[in-house]
């Protein structure tokens, strides 16, 4: 979207791009107008749905353009890749591993 300034003065913009919802952009043209642009804001960093750490190989981007993007640039492959961080996956693993043996022991005849 883009609004043209008239003698120096820009005109007014329409109700919706009014909130700060939409990052504004200058841009002068060629001819030395100046013009803005609008754009919605780049969403905050994936976090980990355990601890709230910050997810790296996360990309943080507007849905068009994670859309765009191949599976594997959208998030890390391997289990729970792009919701649980790695320190807390291992945790889990390690507690399920110790919880599956704890009640092999429990139910075996010997």
């Amino acid at each position: 979207m883009k609004i043209r300034a008239v003698l120096g003065c820009l005109i007014m913009p329409r109700p919706m791009y009014r909130s700060r919802g939409w990052r504004r952009i200058k841009k002068i043209t060629p001819g030395g107008e100046l013009i803005v642009h609008y754009e919605k804001r780049r969403p905050g960093k994936a976090r980990c749905a355990i601890c709230g750490r910050e997810l790296h190989g996360v990309p943080s981007l507007r849905p068009y353009q994670l859309s765009k993007l191949a599976k594997t640039m959208k998030r890390p492959e391997r289990i729970y890749g792009g919701v649980i961080c790695p320190a807390c996956l291992t945790r889990g693993l390690r507690e399920a591993v110790r919880a599956s043996l704890h009640t092999s022991k429990l139910t075996s005849p010997l």
